[in-house]
């Protein structure tokens, strides 16, 4: 997999910092409510980034899943989301942190935060690893970002092609050899 890697874009360290930095805003938000949170990562992408995240809050925590296809096979752009399936338990009255991977076209989270919000919860804020410099990306509201990133294809850290690379510690862009199909 290394030989396949064009440039780290963000380290494996910076990530880390970020992550830490994401988590004490956070509980700071949350500091004045029940201390309660429910935690719906969207899978598979957000699972690293949602594990690291939920070490770091001091918090008493649910977690809720959400399974949404973007990129669909070896797509390099979005496909459009499609909802396939959520274990999300009773969210009425509860306060709910939905996280995401990357945000390129917004398509996820405007379909999955009115689905959160026709459940009652108390509130629903978002919180995405990365966003690209796009202009609809930016139309997007978001509550707590990680890092906003070129318009480039990026794997690592959970995100993925065709399904791999999401073991790499780092955020990378990939060889255009990698991207061929095999």
């Amino acid at each position: 997999m290394q030989q396949d890697i064009e440039r780290i874009l963000i380290s494996r360290e910076r990530i880390a910092l970020r992550v830490h930095e994401l988590a004490e805003q956070i509980m700071a938000d949350h500091s004045g409510s029940t201390g309660e949170i429910t935690l719906v990562p969207i899978l598979t992408g957000a699972i690293v980034f949602c594990a690291d995240l939920m070490r770091q809050l001091s918090l008493r925590m649910r977690i809720g899943l959400l399974t949404v296809s973007s990129y669909p096979g070896a797509s390099l752009r979005t496909q459009g989301s499609n909802l396939l399936s959520q274990q999300l338990g009773d969210l009425r009255g509860r306060h709910v942190l939905l996280i995401d991977d990357i945000l390129d076209s917004g398509g996820t989270l405007k379909l999955v935060v009115p689905v959160l919000q026709s459940m009652a919860p108390a509130s629903v804020k978002t919180c995405v690893l990365v966003r690209k410099d796009r202009a609809v990306a930016r139309e997007v509201h978001v509550d707590y970002l990680g890092f906003e990133i070129p318009d480039e294809f990026i794997v690592g850290y959970g995100l993925d092609y065709d399904n791999y690379y999401r073991n790499l510690p780092d955020i990378v862009t990939l060889r255009k050899s990698a991207l061929e199909p095999r």
